[in-house]
């Protein structure tokens, strides 16, 4: 594990759990992470009960209840996933059906395959259990109010809604974000809106000399395939680059 990068003069130095690594170029491939709720009882729970990947965790589920948070066309196809991994799943979203992100097809199919939706729902708390795994969430119930910058209706939290779902597990499926690590700590280096790396879709160079990058820090949440992709041009512009100097 890299611990710290020194990418401000040459070599470049990276100190890492086994040593200090120096290289003459870099690619960065640190990927992109699951965001999560930000409620205050979530980190107690990551791992024991709350996670960000249906695929990863949805068959200690089997035959349990899981929430899938969250109403884009990843939120439906993690509470699919976790059904037919044996979960008895349903998705709860903050808007109303006709607000939800997701394609039309991927509500449809996720409907017809017997998916729960709780709309107008919020959680605001995970409660455990005595041996410290989630055993229920607790939600408000909300309204819809005038239209934000995105268009869609602005929830709303209806005061003294609160109530509560008895639920074993809870995927996150709100977005992701790139490791913002190296970008945050290396000057002149780009960041797109989101937090992710800019670099060149042809050769993963990036706005410093001598650093490439590609993957899901670049793109955010893609393919394995195209992170493959990624790497091989980044690697195939790195020898070019230093094969002619």
């Amino acid at each position: 594990t890299i611990n710290k990068a020194e990418l401000t003069e040459r070599p470049f130095k990276l100190t890492g759990d086994n040593g200090v690594y120096t290289c003459d170029a870099l690619i960065l491939a640190t990927g992109a992470s699951a965001m999560y709720l930000g409620l205050e009882s979530e980190e107690a729970f990551k791992g024991r009960g709350v996670s960000g990947c249906a695929t990863c965790d949805g068959f200690f589920y089997k035959n349990k209840p899981v929430a899938v948070i969250g109403g884009g066309n990843v939120a439906m196809d993690c509470a699919r996933v976790a059904l037919r991994l044996g979960a008895e799943t349903r998705i709860i979203y903050r808007r109303s059906r006709q607000e939800l992100p997701a394609r039309l097809e991927e509500i449809e199919n996720a409907e017809e395959e017997g998916i729960v939706f709780d709309f107008l729902t919020l959680p605001i708390k995970y409660v455990g259990d005595e041996n410290g795994w989630v055993k229920e969430i607790e939600c408000l119930r909300m309204k819809l109010g005038e239209p934000d910058s995105s268009g869609r209706r602005r929830p709303i939290p209806i005061e003294g809604s609160e109530f509560t779902l008895p639920m074993d597990a809870v995927i996150c499926a709100i977005g992701n974000s790139p490791n913002p690590l190296i970008s945050a700590a290396t000057p002149g280096l780009e960041v797109g809106k989101w937090g992710n790396i800019v670099a060149d879709e042809e050769t993963g160079k990036t706005s410093r000399e001598r650093v490439w990058a590609g993957g899901d820090v670049v793109t955010g949440a893609a393919t394995v395939i195209l992170a493959m992709g990624a790497g091989r041009k980044a690697a195939r512009s790195i020898h070019e680059y230093l094969s002619s100097l």
